[in-house]
């Protein structure tokens, strides 16, 4: 399907949907007059009017006006929001959902049999376009639908087709992660301060680090591990903080924290 061709509609327009909105804009998959966004005020709306994205506060009009509708809602609200827009809901839809915990199962059985209907997991870096998703399909939606979902979400990050039983775990790991990455970041920089630098160079080097070590795993692939090793030198300062890091047990607590992140993901869906 051409860009030019292609209408995308946002039920819910916060911070998470702004963010794929703007990645989708800035690679030029969608014109901004083919974006529609519903939100029940105008307060998060102003930001897509700016960009040139049409809005409005009825999400029936969402699904009238688009083709591939994401519901990012929050998820409490969305069996509401389910029930409101399911009449509207036709063959020619992609409906793609971004709420934590509701399972392909209750979106089919919320919305028309036949419905083609997919589950993504985006995470907070989205918003600057340098996500990590994962998606699994439901039993309508084939090779095409997930192709294009795929092409889409490809400006806004990494995306992954996965199996549905991944996706809590990508939110211990990644959804999650991030809020586990800015503590190691807050610490690295703390660090840098008790031992005389400012605290505003040591983040902005802490954040360059931790950017600069993604990227060398990310293109060298590399293992972690192997990658560490690298920068040991036999008696050198690299391997005397990891023996400090050892002490504290960093790696089984964060083990640790994305196995209770992925547990308290299941029990939500369960709820």
């Amino acid at each position: 399907m051409e860009a030019a061709e292609l209408r995308v509609g946002f039920v819910g327009a916060g911070r998470m949907a702004g963010g794929l909105a703007r990645g989708l804009l800035r690679a030029g998959k969608v014109p901004a007059s083919s974006i529609l966004a519903s939100a029940p005020s105008d307060k998060n709306l102003d930001a897509w009017r700016e960009s040139g994205c049409r809005t409005t506060h009825c999400n029936l009009e969402v699904l009238q006006e688009s083709t591939v509708v994401f519901l990012a809602t929050k998820p409490h609200i969305l069996p509401g929001v389910l029930q409101e827009i399911r009449p509207a809901v036709g063959p020619h839809h992609i409906v793609v959902s971004l709420a934590a915990g509701v399972t392909l199962q209750t979106l089919h059985r919320l919305l028309p049999a036949g419905t083609k209907v997919l589950r993504l997991m985006p995470n907070l870096p989205c918003v600057v376009q340098a996500g990590a998703m994962v998606f699994a399909r439901g039993s309508s939606a084939g090779d095409g639908e997930a192709a294009l979902l795929k092409s889409l979400l490809s400006s806004c990050g990494l995306c992954e087709e996965v199996p549905e039983s991944y996706i809590n775990i990508h939110t211990g790991l990644s959804g999650s992660g991030v809020a586990y990455v800015y503590m190691f970041a807050e610490a690295l920089a703390e660090g840098a301060v008790k031992m005389g630098m400012p605290g505003s160079l040591a983040s902005k080097i802490a954040a360059q680090t931790l950017l600069g070590a993604a990227k060398m795993m990310l293109e060298t692939g590399e293992h972690p591990a192997k990658l560490r090793g690298d920068v040991c030198t036999p008696g050198g300062t690299t391997i005397h903080a990891l023996h400090q890091l050892e002490k504290g047990a960093l790696r089984a607590t964060v083990m640790n924290a994305v196995e209770a992140a992925t547990n308290r993901a299941c029990d939500m869906a369960k709820d």
